[in-house]
């Protein structure tokens, strides 16, 4: 696997393609009528790798989740007036003068008995750690505060590159209170109504300074180094058995300080006789009465596990119904592209009935991945256990595979000459030609004549799997249509 693990970052720019293959690929679109710049701005968006990460932190009610919706360009992060809204997802795409980066949204929720700075701090802290900077949001009609200040020396000590952003200027009148904020020490105050969207474009060029052109990455960096595993799943799966399992000894993984949790992050366990590093999502542990609060923060949690992660083993709790939460998580691990694996924990403890049902429930609530291996253990009795590194170096190897544009192009011609793509409006749109744009996971770009519905994008990458394999890892396709043919040369 290790010789795939650098293809890109190799020195030419042009995705995953070799410069001979990008020159044999750029006379193929040629041929086709397709603009230059067009072909080489789809192969630069798909091959992009990870993403740069922007942490959007700050206490509650200053406007983070409605700074986001516009950042996005779109109302997703969830907005109401009080705190405490739960939100499926924390992370989005977005997009800003042609570069595209992630934002992570830490929208507030209801503080705990222990006080607002201890909160804050702790959904700010698992932002920051998965990010490659940070606006910091303020209440600009308010001034700072306590809570404010708090934040700030988390950002001091995160080292992160930070956007100040004056929230809540609506006219001329608020710049002097947006000036006040200078004594926060973290430079320019940027004024900004995210309601209205004033000021927003000029604090998203600032984040693009802020932004590195590429992130650091995560993993992968070392040949023959640990590879990166996520152990996520909802509460009370298994997580920290599983951990103490492969660990083979017992670990303190809880601050009983609510708000305040310092489990290890990374945890070096040699398995199969090979060394690993897991990453650490378990051990939260919450109060009944912080159910909606400490939900979200699981769920920022879990989230900046998997930015960290090359793989995702969810945990399912094979003795209760696959939930929508169980759902949502593999939901969240696929659209971050992790290879994933998928451990049903529990299963010692399973008569025959729930094993036939447990079976129908995966049929139909997990069938859109149904090429994520399966292991079926039991993290307290060690059951099956040795099953575990296999399933999670299968994964791995489909999420570093790369097809050749040559064999990938012989295989859509067949396609598409034996299923071509249905009739609608009296024409018929084909793929013309493609290519796999990067790794990590897979990510192809199919250059087209028209417009390719979603039902047959779909039943190419089901292709694509049985052809290549790709088990274990989520296929991301992007499809460029020809605008006018022959009318670039």
């Amino acid at each position: 696997m290790n010789d795939q693990i650098h293809s890109e970052g190799s020195d030419h720019e042009h995705g995953a393609l070799g410069d001979a293959e990008y020159a044999e690929f750029m006379e193929l679109a040629a041929e086709e009528g397709f603009d230059a710049d067009e072909v080489e701005g789809a192969i630069d968006a798909a091959g992009h790798g990870p993403l740069p990460v922007l942490a959007v932190v700050g206490r509650p009610n200053v406007g983070k989740s409605t700074l986001v919706n516009r950042i996005i360009g779109r109302r997703e992060a969830v907005v109401e007036d009080r705190p405490g809204v739960t939100r499926d997802r924390v992370t989005y795409e977005a997009e800003w003068a042609g570069r595209r980066f992630k934002v992570v949204d830490t929208g507030g929720w209801e503080q705990d008995v222990l006080g607002i700075d201890a909160s804050v701090a702790a959904q700010a802290e698992y932002a920051i750690e998965a990010a490659d900077a940070c606006v910091f949001v303020v209440d600009a009609k308010v001034g700072a505060t306590d809570t404010d200040e708090a934040v700030v020396k988390l950002l001091r000590r995160a080292g992160k590159p930070v956007v100040l952003c004056a929230n809540k200027v609506d006219g001329q009148s608020g710049e002097a209170d947006a000036a006040m904020l200078w004594s926060l020490g973290l430079g320019e105050p940027h004024p900004v109504s995210s309601l209205h969207g004033r000021g927003t474009g000029d604090l998203l060029d600032a984040v693009l300074e802020a932004l590195p052109e590429a992130p650091e990455q995560r993993f992968g960096t070392v040949i023959g180094g640990p590879r990166r595993i996520a152990l996520i799943g909802r509460p009370n799966v298994g997580k920290s058995s599983l951990l103490n399992k492969v660990a083979k000894e017992e670990r303190v993984v809880v601050n009983e300080l609510a708000g305040t949790t310092r489990d290890p992050v990374d945890e070096l366990i040699e398995l199969g006789g090979v060394t690993w590093k897991f990453v650490d999502t378990a051990g939260i542990r919450r109060r009944v009465h912080l159910q909606e609060g400490a939900d979200y923060y699981a769920s920022l949690r879990t989230a900046a596990a998997v930015e960290k992660a090359e793989v995702a083993v969810v945990l399912i709790d094979a003795g209760e119904s696959v939930s929508v939460q169980d759902q949502r998580i593999i939901t969240m691990a696929v659209e971050a592209g992790r290879a994933l694996v998928i451990a049903y924990n529990k299963w010692d403890t399973l008569d025959e009935e729930r094993r036939y049902y447990l079976e129908r429930e995966i049929e139909t609530e997990l069938a859109q991945i149904a090429w994520a291996p399966r292991v079926n253990i039991s993290a307290v009795t060690g059951r099956h256990m040795e099953k575990l590194v296999p399933a999670i170096e299968t994964a791995l190897a489909g999420w570093e595979t790369r097809v050749p544009t040559g064999r990938l192009n012989a295989f859509l011609g067949e396609l598409v000459a034996a299923h071509p793509h249905p009739i609608r409006g009296g024409k018929q749109p084909r793929i013309l030609f493609g290519t796999q744009a990067g790794t990590k996971p897979p990510r192809f770009v199919l250059f087209a004549s028209g417009f390719l519905e979603h039902g047959y994008r779909r039943f190419v990458e089901r292709r694509l799997r049985e052809e290549f394999g790709f088990e274990g890892t989520p296929i991301q396709i992007s499809v460029r249509v020809r605008e006018k043919r022959g009318r670039k040369q």
